[in-house]
């Protein structure tokens, strides 16, 4: 049966995100904002796949940007809403449930809203376990698909006479870049509700269970708080299965804003033969040591943490900070079709300037 999401709810699901967030997915705060309105007006319900017939639609309500940067963006939770709402009126037929296209410090509760006010389910699927920069990282498997899809955005710094409504239909490989440009010209980012498919679709391509999982983690974090140095660290490992890959003291930050609403560049820890680099676009997306092997790639969850086992985002992180590199390997968390698909990394390759999908795809099964 499906779960009734609850105030105590919020903090773990922040939590556990963030740590999926993989040094992007928004602002634990927006996720707070997010979590306390929709539990305070309603009853947003978290169900699995298998509590929805096959025929029934599923959206993905997301956010798009890079709110790590220090643009003026502006996002309510009406914003969620009536991006869902514009989606269902174009549509011509009621959504039944909601997923989200990644984890994150909001993203993982970027239905719950909808849900509360609309009715919708939130469904324990994402489009990736972690967050990742492109939209058709978590498109389930549509990025290349010439099917005409819908696609909604909604939000803008109203003071600045920012505000957006936008709703574009075309195959997901051409509309994702307007709602990024929309992101950009709204201040950053801008809150969207995007592809329909049929939930017998979303149970053959998301990463079921992701949300639940993001729950666990954020329940077994506020579990080890206060208990003494290390133990969120250590409650964060056991819990995703992951490792401590690398840890050090930040030597350099190298990292550029673009116009696609991208931060993209390089963090480096340590000196000398123990130093290693973070590749980012707006997450992390791969760690090399000094000699420059590959330790680890993106669909791998590559997460900062400080000493508390706090994660930091990109955003956060500032040279002279001593950070641990939580590293959680592809093979042991749930993976959507999207990640899998050949044709989402070539663009990403391009903009970071390095190689990622023959690590990616080399070894990785759903």
């Amino acid at each position: 049966m499906g779960r009734i999401l609850t105030e105590k709810d919020v903090e773990p699901a922040v939590k556990g995100g963030s740590v999926y967030a993989a040094g992007g997915g928004g602002w634990a705060d927006h996720g707070r904002m997010l979590g306390y309105a929709a539990v305070g007006i309603g009853k947003p319900e978290l169900v699995s796949i298998d509590e929805l017939n096959d025929s029934d639609w599923v959206a993905t309500a997301a956010a798009i940007g890079a709110p790590a940067s220090t643009t003026p963006w502006e996002m309510q939770g009406v914003d969620y809403i009536k991006a869902v709402s514009l989606l269902q009126d174009t549509l011509g037929e009621k959504l039944s449930g909601l997923m989200v296209g990644q984890n994150g410090k909001s993203s993982t509760l970027n239905g719950w809203l909808p849900s509360a006010m609309l009715g919708t389910k939130v469904v324990d699927a994402v489009g990736d376990m972690r967050a990742h920069p492109t939209g058709d990282m978590g498109s389930i498997g549509l990025a290349g698909s010439p099917l005409q899809m819908i696609q909604t955005a909604v939000g803008g710094n109203r003071s600045e006479n920012r505000y957006i409504e936008l709703v574009v239909k075309g195959a997901t490989a051409k509309v994702s870049p307007v709602l990024r440009t929309a992101a950009d010209q709204s201040g950053g980012f801008i809150a969207s509700c995007r592809n329909p498919v049929r939930a017998s679709y979303v149970r053959d391509n998301a990463a079921l269970g992701g949300i639940s999982l993001a729950l666990a983690l954020g329940e077994a974090i506020i579990a080890a708080e206060g208990k003494g140095p290390g133990s969120v660290i250590d409650a964060i490992v056991k819990t995703t299965g992951g490792t401590i890959l690398t840890r050090g003291t930040v030597q350099a930050k190298d990292v550029v804003y673009t116009k696609d609403a991208f931060d993209i560049g390089t963090i480096t820890l340590g000196e000398g033969d123990s130093a290693s680099t973070l590749h980012l676009m707006n997450e992390y997306m791969a760690v090399e040591d000094a000699g420059g092997t590959r330790l680890a790639t993106f669909p791998d969850v590559i997460t900062t943490l400080d000493a508390s086992g706090t994660p930091l985002s990109v955003g956060q992180v500032r040279v002279g900070m001593y950070l641990f590199v939580l590293h959680v390997p592809k093979t042991i968390i749930p993976l959507a079709s999207s990640v899998l698909d050949p044709s989402v990394y070539p663009y990403v390759e391009k903009s970071m300037g390095i190689e990622l999908a023959k690590y990616a795809l080399d070894g990785a099964t759903r």
